[in-house]
């Protein structure tokens, strides 16, 4: 069976066309019935990554070709999600690599490309979107070429196929001027250029690679059975990494890729991908194996993560009108079961039993993370994101480092260079990028990235696209500045009044609208100087029955600054939180009272 199987896993930068490729090599296979209708970007089928257009899960298909089944994992493609991808790839014996044929390699290519090298796949590079106006595939293969040498690749990995083509337009070829009807000579490649599953001797075993819950069949963990076979009703127990019994179940059922769908199967043979069903305490990374095994499978380790935030319930005056999952329990069981199918996340749990310290990736994977759980019906109150710092052999503070590239038009170079050097940013290279445009590649410290992105938007008018990724842990580069104006708080209870919110304009921009529900604490716009200030939003005009002698003003107010998720966590200073709820963002002070936050702040002044 192994001779006619492949494992191929779709690797690439954000964006750069892996789900649309995979919608293609479907329809080019015969998956979809003819006239049938499929989403577009059927891979993405998490609601988040429709609307942000992003790989958030990596998931598994399968197609046949000329008498092979061809399973195929598509990746994400953003570094936060890079512990999806470490762990994707030891299922699979071969890799296509996307490169955009006009944006060429970028920092997250460099990523899963290092990953790819490192456990000695040998990849396919496919240079996709050929058909761009501003394509440039030769310049592209160099950079390509060099990307591989750079990262140590083996002669046998530097000899890589090289296919061009359109995966929206539907094909791919040898030759960027002979473009062809299909994806086929794709697939063929495939077939020639990746080996059979590597199989091993012995009783069934399997690495537990990605978990998902099912509301009929409960946990199912899918992976690559190295060795032996597996069929519903065998008894099987899992392992550690370390050996120890987590549990012994009975398979329910055994599940294979089929197209878009998972079909129940007789039997699971060595080489293939499954899924299996039956599990109640199995989570990723556990071994899976007949109960004569006793040597779990070697699981690589992924790397650590980079950020953290506090989460913690919401003690405001408006909790439990918005969401119904408010308790602290609640909360905790949900991250815990986030962090048992993420391995990239860390949880650890505060003193006081109602905060939780979560780590992950970057701000995205966390970002995303919280709005999964606004969505699900869950009240949080969130605290300014931080980096985790590590500690060298000499005790030496080291904080993590990103390998930014940002992609610019010629006139903003200037604004985006003085930026990132106030944020501690080292420039690396500097070099045109063609159509009067500048790519600038920076090690900027993770800390001065934190909430960057808006500003960039802003100084280059919306033109400039910034790529980052991890690059190594270095010595702390000092103290960086952080928001420089102070913020409006409200002095009350209520509802904002737009009478007060117009006299309030002057004192700076204002993030809330007439009607909205506020609380004493709660920031309710910007202060145009450096210091806090209690306003009142509450304030209508004074209505008597003496008739004015000049014309009444019309209210004309400012359209608020409208924080997503992501700017508001940028956004807030240490003693700030932003409430979460499944309808609103708002942002807070974490001290409420006024009187207790001043004696707050007098208590750290005097510690200082």
């Amino acid at each position: 069976m192994t001779a006619t199987l492949r494992n191929v896993a779709i690797i690439a930068h954000v964006d750069h066309g892996k789900t649309t490729l995979i919608d293609v090599l479907l329809r080019a296979s015969g998956a979809f019935r003819t006239g049938q209708q499929v989403a577009e970007r059927a891979m993405d089928s998490n609601a988040l990554e429709k609307e942000r257009g992003i790989t958030i899960l990596a998931k598994v298909t399968s197609l046949n070709w000329k008498d092979a089944r061809i399973n195929i994992v598509d990746t994400p493609g953003h570094a936060d999600f890079g512990g999806e991808v470490e762990r994707i790839l030891n299922m699979v014996d071969g890799a296509i690599l996307l490169v955009d044929a006009a944006e060429g390699p970028m920092p997250q290519t460099k990523f899963v490309l290092s990953k790819a090298l490192a456990i000695g796949l040998k990849p396919i590079v496919v240079i996709n979107k050929v058909d761009k106006p501003d394509a440039r595939p030769d310049f592209v293969l160099n950079a390509v070429f060099d990307l591989f040498a750079a990262l140590d690749a083996s002669d046998e990995q530097l000899d890589f196929p090289v296919l061009y083509g359109s995966a929206k337009q539907g094909w791919m070829a040898e030759d960027p001027g002979d473009p062809r009807e299909t994806v086929g000579p794709l697939l063929d490649m495939v077939l020639r250029h990746v080996p059979a599953p590597r199989t091993e001797p012995g009783p069934f075993r399997m690495l537990a690679t990605t978990l998902e819950a099912d509301p009929f069949l409960g946990r199912i963990l899918t992976g690559r059975i190295r060795s032996g076979s597996v069929k519903a009703g065998q008894t099987v127990k899992a392992l550690t990494r370390d050996g120890e019994l987590v549990e012994s179940f009975r398979v329910s059922k055994v599940l294979a890729f089929r197209g878009l769908e998972r079909q129940p199967i007789d039997l699971g043979e060595a080489g293939d991908i499954v899924a299996l069903a039956g599990l109640s305490d199995s989570t990723v990374s556990h071994t899976l194996c007949d109960p004569s095994v006793t040597e779990p499978i070697p699981a690589h380790p992924i790397d650590p993560p980079t950020l953290s935030m506090t989460f913690r319930i919401n003690d405001g005056p408006l909790a439990g009108t918005e969401g119904d999952k408010v308790q602290s329990r609640v909360i905790r069981d949900r991250l815990l079961r986030e962090a048992e199918g993420n391995v990239a996340l860390r949880i650890t749990e505060g003193d006081d039993k109602d905060a939780f310290e979560v780590a992950g990736r970057g701000e995205l994977q966390l970002g995303i993370l919280i709005e999964t759980m606004r969505r699900e019906g869950f009240e949080l109150t969130i605290g300014k994101p931080r980096v985790v710092f590590r500690y060298g052999p000499e005790g030496e503070r080291l904080e993590p480092i990103e390998e930014v590239i940002v992609d610019v038009d010629d006139e903003h170079t200037g604004a985006v260079i003085e930026k990132l050097a106030t944020r501690k940013g080292e420039m690396i290279e500097m070099r045109p990028s063609g159509g009067g445009r500048t790519r600038l590649v920076f090690y900027v410290p993770t800390r001065g990235l934190i909430g960057y992105q808006p500003e960039l938007l802003s100084d280059t008018r919306g033109t400039a696209v910034l790529n980052r990724v991890f690059h190594a842990y270095e010595p702390y580069r000092g103290e960086i500045a952080g928001r420089r104006t102070g913020v409006l708080l409200s002095n009350g209870q209520g509802e904002a009044v737009a009478y007060a919110l117009f006299n309030l304009q002057d004192r700076g921009p204002m993030m809330i609208e007439p009607g909205a529900k506020v609380y004493a604490g709660m920031i309710v716009g910007e202060h145009s100087r450096g210091n806090d200030l209690e306003v009142n939003v509450l304030k209508g005009k004074q209505l008597t029955n003496i008739r004015a002698a000049g014309k009444d003003e019309n209210t004309i107010l400012t359209p608020p600054m409208r924080l997503s998720l992501e700017r508001a966590l940028s956004y807030i200073e240490e003693d700030e939180l932003v409430e979460v709820t499944p309808k609103s963002i708002r942002l807070r002070k974490a001290i409420l009272d006024p009187h207790e936050r001043k004696r707050a702040e007098r208590a750290k002044a005097s510690a200082a």
